[in-house]
């Protein structure tokens, strides 16, 4: 059974979402507080934490970075900060989803499965992937190229892995942004390609002539295994 967390100090809010979560099979935890949001995730293990930004102790976003020290555990940020900006950073910090208030119970469910659907594709890869001369360690979140640590930022890292789940697959813009910038993001699909740019920067010998992350015109991109394709095409 999958434990989540929920971390607001609104009991009403906390009663609804422990009670359309439970409905789901989930077992729920509940905190009004920052510190002991962080007791209980040092203490228990989580599958998901929905985190409210706005607590009488700490902000949200302290809690999510003291969080991502030590743990990758899926974090869903509650808010009534809705501007791009306040998404951007939430998703900068770590967070792996954005949902601003007021919300749908059911809206929240739906995204609660779709992170922990992802997180099982995740989890079914191995700690160490290694692709060409790139080694990609999912458990410590590091990236290789050639034995040498490439810096990424999260988004980044959250674009590598998605392709890495599935190599081979031709992911649209849209697809990408929803897995990689949430189902919130306002702005334009072309983001993505400026993060595949800067990707393909960080890993390709030759971003010009990629030969891990592929375009597909008309469509999106794709990530290649250079070991089976035999190089660019």
């Amino acid at each position: 059974m999958s434990s989540i967390l929920i971390v607001d100090d609104e009991p009403q809010i906390l009663e609804i979402l422990s009670s359309y979560l439970s409905k789901e099979g989930y077992h729920v935890i509940t905190a009004e507080e920052g510190r002991e949001a962080l007791e209980i995730c040092a203490t228990y293990p989580l599958s998901l934490i929905i985190l409210d930004l706005m607590l009488p102790d700490m902000t949200g976003e302290d809690v999510c970075r003291e969080i991502r020290k030590t743990s990758r555990v899926p974090i869903m940020m509650l808010t009534a900060k809705s501007s791009e900006a306040d998404r951007i950073t939430g998703l900068e910090i770590g967070a792996d989803d954005y949902l601003v208030k007021p919300f749908s119970p059911r809206e929240l469910v739906a995204r609660v499965r779709a992170i922990l659907r992802r997180m099982g594709d995740y989890q079914a890869l191995s700690d160490i992937v290694e692709l060409g001369d790139m080694t990609v360690s999912l458990r410590e979140k590091s990236v290789t190229l050639k034995g040498k640590p490439v810096d990424m930022t999260p988004n980044e890292y959250r674009l590598l892995t998605t392709l890495l789940r599935y190599p081979g697959r031709t992911w649209t813009r849209e697809e990408l942004v929803e897995e990689v910038l949430g189902l919130d993001f306002a702005g334009s699909d072309r983001t993505i390609d400026t993060h595949i740019k800067n990707l393909r920067q960080k890993i390709e010998d030759d971003p010009r002539q990629p030969k891990y992350i592929k375009t597909v015109y008309g469509i999106g991109y794709r990530l290649d295994n250079p070991d089976k394709t035999g190089g660019n095409r």
